[in-house]
Order: structure tokens, then C-alpha cells, then sequence
């Protein structure tokens, strides 16, 4: 028993490293591709719209909807928490020193949107304007992957820009998902599951608060959220924002670090894998006209978007800003630096393959856009890389020969992300 209780924890701090989220994340995504275009798509077209769930509540959805709609309500909920801590505990808490990022996740929103509408227009695909969201998104997890692989060695504050920058870009996001791509609302549904995130906030505030009593509520949330027409992922960014981010008196540690733990490694290690696996089966060997798919003026929109849209997007307002303001970037990041973070911003995956599930309703364009979003994401990845890691091999020799000059013996231990051992 004594054993099992350090593995367990092994585990979970292994499922909540940003590499580790980014390779399951991946991986599902590979065998999800690589699936669907083999001689067993059948199969797994088959489980992905396998329906489960009570009728008579109209949650008779299919498993990709569950994994859309319920289990991404998990990793939304994380993002909720980490919301709510960057504005009361984190880098959103003094405006001025976050308006940098924040004005570059604006601009890497907007930027990507125009050119995924003009490609569109220029082509003449009007049907597929509605996906003009698709681009704008930023996957955390995997940003934060790559940058930790790859940027060891580089400035610290590289990665809070990074972090500050991919929090507004999701709340942004869920305003968009919010706004945009609710159809229908039904007022009394949306009113229960209202009322039933304010009682939440009241008992997650208590000593008295446990698992078993938050999970069904937070389930009683989702299912009204669900039944109102609103996305109910969105169900989780508000339970996550409802948990204090401050010490209660007689604790020591706030809830939101508290819950962060607890749920991270379940959003990274099932809801976001199994979510990716669902999303990005995009079969183009089995499709009558593979080339089809594949030329459709959606695919250069978002592709375009992600991979030049939100680097332009970044560096243009974030060199603008910088140069007509007072407002600066952190110590020790340069313009330069910010390239592969732009990069990196145009990982879209998980919030952009949601966005093209709300979307396209047809085969024809959804297809098409699933195809694009894991292009442009991996584009975007591997010229981040390349670009980190020749970053950070000037910033370790730079930093070796600093050493050299003060008379520090250069055979010492290596630099870690961001600073000395």
C-alpha cells in the first residue's frame, strides 16, 4: 500500500507535464489519422458515431460528441482555474505589465480571421465563411510542449509571455464559442445551470467542500448548460472561474492550485487524448478524390491563418505596441525571441478542431478543416522548434562564455529553462 501511494503520485505529475499532455495528445491524433485512411475506417467511423446516453434527456449522443461536449468540459475547466488565478494571483493581475500579451493575443486573433475570410472570398466559397473562428485558437498544452522541449535555456519570462498570451487567447476563444456558435438558447435550462454554478461558488468556498458532492453539481451544470443550446464546455470555464484563488483562512495553499492538481492530470492523460482521437480521423486515402479534400480553399485559409496569420498577428501588435507605448516586454526577451512564439500560437489543435466540429455540419468542409487544423498546427510546431532550439543553443553559448569571462569553470552543470542550477 505504502508503495502504491508514490506511484500514484508519480503518475499524476507525470500526466500533468506539459510534455507529456502534448505527446498523448499527438499520439492520439496519429493513430485517430492513421485509422481512418486503413483498410478499417469503416470501424472507426463506426465507434465515433456509436450513440450512448438517455433519450429522454437528450443525451443520446454519439462518442465523439461525448468526447466533445463532456469530456472537454474537463480540460475547459482547467482552463477556468488557470483563468481565475492569472487575474487575482497571476501575470493578469497587474494590467499594465500583462498588456503586452494581452494586446498579441488580440492581434493574433484578428490577423488569422482576415486572412482565413479573404481566401475564402478570393476563392469563392461563401458556405465556408462560418469556420472564419477556426484559425484563431491556441492549444496550450501543446505551446507549452514545444517551448519546454525545445527552449531550454531561454529567457523565463519567454514563457510567461507565452503562458499570459495563451490564457486571453482561450478566454477569447470561449467568448467566441459563446457568442458565434450558439444557435438557440433556451432561457430556463440556461437559468438552472446559472443558479447552479452560484450555489457551486458558494459550497466550493466552504471547509466542508469535497469531490463527491462538487462532481455531481458540476454534473447538474453541465447538463442544463447542454440543454440551453450554449456549448456546455463552457460549463467547465465557469466552475473552474467559481474556485477561490486565494488561501481560505487556515489553509495554506489556494483551491484553484488545489483543483488545478486534482484535474489536470485527468484533462491531460484522458479528456484531451480522447478528444483528439475522435477529432482527427480525417480520412483522406478512403475519400473518392483524396485531392479534393485537400485543395479546398478552406485548407489554405486555415493553414494560412494559423502558420503566418498568428505570427504576423503577434509580432506585428506586439511590435507596435512596444514602439508608439510605454508598455515592454519582459526582462530579457527580445523581438527576436518572439518569432517562435508566434510560432507557437498558431498550434491550434484542440480549440480549432472544436471550433470545426461547430462549424461545418457537412462532410465536405469539415473534412477539409480537420485536415488543415493538424497541418498548420504541425508546421507551426516544427518551425517553432527549429527556431527554439537554435534560440537557446546561442543562449547556452552566450551564456557559457559570460561564464568564461568571469572565471567560472565552463565544464559545470548544463543550463536549465531559463537560468543556473
Amino acid at each position: 500500500m505504502y508503495d502504491a501511494l508514490p506511484r500514484r503520485a508519480r503518475l499524476r505529475r507525470w500526466l500533468s507535464r506539459e510534455t507529456t499532455s502534448g505527446a498523448l495528445l499527438l499520439t492520439a491524433a496519429a493513430l485517430a489519422l492513421i485509422w481512418a485512411n486503413s483498410p478499417f475506417a469503416d470501424a472507426y467511423t463506426a465507434l465515433s458515431e456509436f450513440t450512448i446516453g438517455p433519450e429522454a434527456l437528450h443525451l443520446d449522443l454519439s462518442l465523439s460528441h461525448w468526447a466533445a461536449d463532456g469530456l472537454l468540459a474537463l480540460f475547459f475547466f482547467v482552463v477556468g482555474v488557470e483563468l481565475k488565478h492569472e487575474f487575482v494571483a497571476g501575470s493578469l493581475r497587474r494590467p499594465r505589465e500583462a498588456a503586452v500579451p494581452v494586446l498579441a493575443a488580440v492581434g493574433g486573433m484578428l490577423v488569422p480571421a482576415v486572412i482565413f475570410v479573404a481566401v475564402v472570398l478570393a476563392f469563392g466559397d461563401t458556405e465556408a465563411l462560418r469556420g472564419w473562428a477556426i484559425p484563431t485558437a491556441t492549444d496550450i498544452a501543446f505551446a507549452l510542449a514545444v517551448l519546454a522541449i525545445f527552449g531550454r535555456g531561454l529567457p523565463p519570462g519567454l514563457r510567461t509571455f507565452l503562458l499570459t498570451l495563451a490564457v486571453v487567447d482561450d478566454l477569447l476563444a470561449i467568448v467566441v464559442i459563446a457568442v458565434f456558435y450558439t444557435a438557440t438558447i433556451h432561457l430556463i435550462p440556461l437559468l438552472i445551470a446559472l443558479a447552479g454554478v452560484a450555489v457551486y461558488a458558494v459550497i466550493v468556498r466552504q471547509r466542508w467542500a469535497r469531490w463527491w458532492l462538487l462532481l455531481p453539481l458540476g454534473l447538474l451544470v453541465w447538463g442544463f448548460l447542454h440543454a440551453s443550446g450554449v456549448h456546455a464546455t463552457i460549463a467547465g470555464v465557469l466552475l473552474g472561474f467559481a474556485v477561490p484563488a486565494r488561501p481560505l483562512p487556515g489553509e495554506s495553499i489556494a483551491r484553484t492550485d488545489t483543483y488545478d492538481d486534482l484535474v489536470r492530470p485527468f484533462s491531460a492523460g484522458i479528456a484531451l487524448p480522447v478528444f483528439a482521437f475522435f477529432a482527427a480521423g480525417v480520412t483522406v486515402v478512403g475519400a473518392g478524390d483524396p485531392l479534393a479534400v485537400v485543395a479546398q480553399p478552406v485548407v489554405a485559409a486555415i493553414v494560412g491563418g494559423l502558420v503566418v496569420g498568428k505570427a504576423i498577428g503577434v509580432l506585428g501588435t506586439t511590435a507596435l505596441v512596444t514602439r508608439v507605448t510605454r508598455l515592454q516586454l519582459p526582462e530579457g526577451v527580445s523581438m527576436r525571441d518572439l518569432l517562435p512564439v508566434g510560432l507557437l500560437c498558431g498550434i491550434g489543435f484542440t480549440v480549432s478542431l472544436l471550433i470545426t466540429g461547430l462549424s461545418f455540419e457537412d462532410g465536405v468542409h469539415t473534412d477539409g478543416a480537420r485536415f488543415a487544423v493538424l497541418l498548420g498546427s504541425l508546421l507551426s510546431a516544427l518551425g517553432a522548434a527549429l527556431l527554439l532550439s537554435r534560440n537557446a543553443r546561442r543562449a547556452r553559448r552566450d551564456a557559457a562564455a559570460s561564464d568564461a569571462s568571469d572565471g567560472i569553470d565552463g565544464d559545470g552543470p548544463a543550463l536549465g529553462f531559463g537560468g543556473r542550477p
